[in-house]
Formats: C-alpha cells, sequence, structure tokens
C-alpha cells in the first residue's frame, strides 16, 4: 500500500513527492518545511524541481511529472479551465509583487509625482515607451503589473511596454539597464537595491493589487485523492513554516538560503528579503480567495483566461483546518 502507515504513532513507510518551485521568497515556506525535517516528519519523501514561472510549471504538471506546484496561483485558474485538476491546499505569501524603477526611470517618480504622468514625461524626453519587465501572460506578476499600470496608475498604453521574460531575466534586465523598470519579489528586491542603490521602489504589492494573492501551493488531484493523510501532513508542515518565518527570521534564513542562494547571495540577505516589506507569509488559502476572484476577473478583462472559475473548484481549506484545528 503506498501511503502514510500510522502504527504506534510512526510511520511506516515514505511518500514520494516530486514539488515544483519557483525560486522566490513567497515559496520560502516549503523550504523551510523541508530544511528543518518537517516534510520527512511528515511522512514525505520530497524531490524538487525549479521553474522560471507558474505557466511553465502547468505543463509538468499536465504531463504529470511533478504532484505539488509551488508558485502563483493566477496560472492555476488557466490550468482549470483546460481540464488539470489542482487544488490549492494552501498559501504561502501574500502581496510579494513589488514595482521598482531603474536609474533612468525612478527620478520621474520622485516627490510623488503622479504616476501616470511619470510614465508620460519619461516617454517625451526619451522618446520612446518605458520597458518594463515581467514574467510570462497569466501569471501573477504579469498580471499584477498590468492590473498597476492600467487600472491602478492609469498610464497610457503607449506610455508603457510589457516584456515577458524569466525571473531571473528579469533581475539581470533591471541591473544590467536593459529595461527601465520591472515587477520583481524578493530576494530580488533586495539584491537588486544593494548593488544599485539608484534602482528605487515605486509601488508595494498592496498598492499594486490590494489584497494581491501570492504563492500558493497546489496539490495534483490525483495525488491528493491516493495521499490524503500525505497532503495534510504537507499542509501542517507548511503552517509551522510560516510561523516560524515570522517568529525566527534568523533561523528560517538557513534552509532558504540553501535552496535559494546557489552562491549568488549571502544568509544575511536572504534574511534582509524575509523581513521585507514584500515577505508576508501565510498559510491560509482562505485568506486569498477574494483577492483571486478578482484577479480572475481581470485576467479575464485581458484576455489572459477565458472565464472565470468557481473558487469551490480551485481552492481547498479542508487541509488546512485539520492542519490548525486545536
Amino acid at each position: 500500500m503506498v501511503g502514510l502507515l500510522w502504527a504506534s504513532g510512526a510511520i511506516a513507510q515514505a511518500v514520494p513527492v516530486r514539488i515544483g518551485v519557483i525560486p522566490v521568497i513567497g515559496a520560502a515556506p516549503i523550504f523551510v518545511a523541508n530544511g528543518e525535517g518537517w516534510l520527512k516528519e511528515a511522512g514525505l519523501n520530497p524531490t524538487f524541481t525549479t521553474f522560471e514561472s507558474g505557466p511553465n510549471m502547468i505543463q509538468a504538471l499536465a504531463s504529470g511529472t511533478i504532484d505539488v506546484y509551488v508558485a502563483g496561483v493566477a496560472p492555476l485558474a488557466v490550468a482549470r479551465t483546460k481540464g488539470i485538476d489542482v487544488r490549492v491546499v494552501a498559501a504561502t505569501a501574500i502581496e510579494e509583487m513589488v514595482f521598482v524603477a531603474g536609474p533612468k526611470l525612478a527620478p520621474y517618480f520622485a516627490d510623488g509625482a503622479d504616476k501616470a504622468q511619470a510614465f508620460a514625461q519619461f516617454k517625451a524626453k526619451e522618446g520612446r515607451a518605458a520597458r518594463l519587465a515581467t514574467q510570462p501572460p497569466g501569471s501573477v506578476p504579469n498580471t499584477t503589473l498590468q492590473y498597476w499600470l492600467w487600472q491602478v496608475t492609469k498610464a497610457d498604453k503607449a506610455n508603457a511596454e510589457v516584456i515577458a521574460m524569466g525571473i531571473d531575466a528579469t533581475q539581470q534586465a533591471v541591473l544590467a539597464g536593459a529595461v527601465d523598470g520591472a515587477s520583481i519579489r524578493e530576494p530580488a528586491l533586495t539584491i537588486v537595491q544593494q548593488r544599485n542603490p539608484a534602482i528605487k521602489l515605486i509601488a508595494t504589492g498592496g498598492e499594486m493589487f490590494p489584497d494581491q494573492p501570492g504563492t500558493v501551493v497546489g496539490v495534483y488531484g490525483a495525488f491528493a485523492d491516493k495521499n490524503p493523510a500525505a497532503v495534510e501532513g504537507l499542509v501542517k508542515a507548511l503552517v509551522r513554516a510560516s510561523d516560524l518565518l515570522k517568529s525566527d527570521p534568523a533561523r528560517a534564513a538557513g534552509p532558504v538560503e540553501a535552496a535559494l542562494g546557489k552562491g549568488i547571495t549571502d544568509i544575511a540577505t536572504i534574511q534582509k528579503a524575509i523581513t521585507s516589506p514584500a515577505a508576508k507569509f501565510t498559510a491560509d488559502p482562505r485568506s486569498i480567495i477574494e483577492a483571486t476572484k478578482a484577479m480572475q476577473a481581470y485576467q479575464v478583462s485581458i484576455g489572459t483566461l477565458d472565464k472565470d472559475i468557481p473558487t469551490d473548484g480551485l481552492f481547498d481549506s479542508r487541509y488546512y483546518e485539520k492542519a490548525t484545528a486545536r
């Protein structure tokens, strides 16, 4: 029998679980849960694969090469319209995406300048639209950036050009001056500002999209049906990890740096990113349902989603409720 076999309080057999992740601070709870040994305690034997964006990970989910998806919520709605049974069992973070302007664009936003006017003045001076990097259409970063540009700041579409690229490429493009601004998350925000203080934070996650839904944990339906105890154990581990990230970021930074550092950054940078205004951790999937509905509605309006998807099918909070029952 594959699954969790409880005997005298001990786990007799571990469940292999293939986890797809994007390398951002919003995914920190899964790294902490693994690094602290809590996934193993829950009877899971995890392997990890890194992806550049949620839409890219959906292909792996559809082909059956991953069981668990740790990335933005927006692509999961698209996946369900294509018949892919994936269920959000936990959140990890909210309001992750922020907007930064590079050295050439940033001065136009000085002293609280009107943001639509800032883009207009940039074009008038430079003779071209501001080039803004983000992830592919359908992703949370892309959706959030477009919402902020066209709905919040009400910028003229002639004044800003949205360019899709991977997470690492976005960070490098901002640092190299190949783009004028970008929607980014931690640890990219901390890294780019440390390397070039002329790169300025222009809009926080809450300003870009109120209660912006961020990284979530989605489980493939067949895996959840076959291994309900394993999924409950996963969610319990994520709740513990979310609490640790908030209560003891110094301890939590270790496993996060091990997963994200790759020799590129250090643990001090990771700890700063964990405590950044762009890092708001929560495991409760119910906390993002209304904001997800709002994001879906906007995706329909810009054509990256065919129709609204009922959140009753997308969210399954039963595991979280059992994991947190007192």
